[in-house]
């Protein structure tokens, strides 16, 4: 009876200057109130810990996490998403195993008054991910972004002899805006046609400008490579070139012409690697069934992405970055399976691996779906939700029928700052999981969090448990049921 007695209603609101209403039906609130951040610091907890070893997808750690993500599904009620007898949907994802820190040394050039240095970790560098194992040494040569691209009257290698050289370089492409033309930039600003392209001329190894643990980057036998802090650059660069090195990007983006040059320095770079080109990684599938005869065949996708960067060097817990997301969409599982009040519609919890690799979990999914596209509503992304103030739901003024459960349920319960906009298509490589839905041609919205409250260590070693802020972890996956609930029950 006291159970009962909580399951209340949301009623009529009005929107802009419509007369328009949207009746959401009852939701359970004492499954709203089993929510707590105390489970999901635990769930967060869990999925960073150790024996894990940061959740880099096609590692036995990712498919330890995958199998304990499964098992909670399980252990709820959800049922398989895979064909309804696998909450596994499997693909391939090489990875490496990192096994030492390695090292990198600026070394003094023949002649010179320079000093050797020898680069500190994680201060001033990061061991690539993919980087193949042994010693190199060379000279440093900046190129730029490392783009050949004849058809668009850019090369950064032009006039340039790398061979046998230790690239410095730059990650992205020189144009900048977000429109038609950044489609022709799109294939090189692959990490993967970087690396290919810089072995194809011929360097021994790369320097990585950005202090990122980076995956989504290609294992190149014989080829080196390591990250290192825009500091490190520009030590290197300075004495050359008289300015700081960051004015050397902003040259190239303004100009639209390559300026590279040869630093009259050396570096060494050591690696220990093991590379397993044939494993295996997959996504975690499981659903709640709607109750009506004919809406449960319509779907409801609630996504986030369960790998991490690994232990390249040392665990990288990947904790905001993404056990936030995937412990809001269990606290969200967790409700929505207890709750006295079911959804009319289905819902379905997708835990995407390979993210950090290369969207391989997502590509999969919109090349494989396990639902089919016509009957999905939409698809909804959570990425780093756990660390901060505010919300921010991207795509909302895109599908303003969609986004208003959500709305109304933060300002009857929540009462948090919550921002949306329309869904704007990014003309560059798609960067997220729900880039690829969209791509792909679902409806999607992205849920993220503002304002934050402590430091966003983001592919670093000190992305831990402490990065959280869990009063905004419950007040998101209380957002998500009671949300998912009203879009999943909306007649209208």
């Amino acid at each position: 009876m006291i159970r009962r007695f909580f399951i209340i209603a949301f009623w009529v609101l009005t929107f802009n200057s419509f007369a328009y209403a949207q009746t959401i039906p009852e939701v359970d609130l004492n499954a709203y109130h089993e929510i707590s951040s105390h489970d999901l610091l635990g769930f967060a907890a869990e999925l960073s810990s150790e024996k894990y070893g940061g959740r880099l997808s096609g590692s036995p750690g990712y498919e330890m996490s995958a199998r304990w993500v499964a098992e909670r599904l399980q252990e709820w009620g959800l049922k398989p998403g895979v064909g309804d007898t696998s909450y596994f949907q499997w693909f391939p994802n090489a990875w490496t195993d990192v096994l030492e820190t390695g090292s990198v040394r600026l070394l003094p050039v023949k002649g010179s008054d320079q000093k050797e240095r020898v680069l500190k970790f994680p201060e001033d560098f990061f061991p690539g991910s993919n980087s193949a194992s042994g010693k190199v040494e060379g000279e440093v040569v900046y190129v730029g972004f490392g783009i050949s691209a004849p058809e668009l009257g850019y090369d950064d290698y032009a006039g340039m002899d790398v061979k046998g050289k230790i690239l410095l370089m730059e990650t992205g492409v020189p144009y900048t805006a977000n429109d038609p033309d950044l489609k022709r930039w799109e294939p090189y600003s692959y990490h993967r046609y970087k690396f290919q392209r810089a072995k194809d001329l011929g360097a021994a190894g790369l320097l990585y400008v950005g202090l990122v643990a980076n995956p989504n980057t290609s294992f190149i036998e014989g080829f080196l490579n390591a990250h290192i802090s825009e500091e490190v650059a520009d030590e290197l660069v300075r004495p050359v070139v008289n300015r700081p090195f960051a004015d050397l990007k902003r040259e190239i983006v303004k100009d639209m012409k390559p300026g590279s040059f040869y630093l009259n320095r050396k570096a060494e770079i050591t690696a220990r690697t093991k590379h397993y080109p044939d494993a295996m990684s997959c996504n975690v599938i499981g659903y709640i069934e709607g109750t009506d005869p004919e809406l449960k065949k319509e779907v409801i996708i609630i996504g986030a992405h369960l790998d991490g960067q690994g232990s390249p060097g040392a665990l990288f817990p990947s904790t905001l970055d993404n056990a936030s997301g995937v412990a809001d969409l269990l606290g969200a599982a967790k409700a929505l399976a207890s709750s006295e009040v079911k959804p009319a519609r289905s819902v379905m919890f997708l835990f995407f691996g390979g993210e950090e690799c290369g969207l391989y979990g997502s590509t999969k999914y919109v090349n494989e779906p396990q639902w089919p596209k016509e009957k999905t509503l939409f698809m909804m992304n959570l990425d780093m939700v756990g660390n901060g103030k505010g919300f921010f739901m991207s795509g909302g003024l895109s599908f303003p029928n969609y986004y208003r459960p959500f709305e109304m349920a933060n300002n009857k319960y929540l009462h948090r700052e919550m921002r949306t906009s329309e869904l704007r298509p990014s003309f560059g490589r798609p960067r997220t999981d729900g880039a690829v839905f969209e791509k792909g041609g679902y409806s999607v919205l992205s849920l993220w969090t503002t304002q934050s409250v402590k430091p966003v260590y983001y592919h670093h070693p000190l992305d831990n448990i402490d990065a959280l802020t869990p009063e905004i972890m419950e007040d998101a996956a209380k957002l998500l049921y009671l949300g998912i609930m009203g879009a999943a029950n909306d007649r209208n």
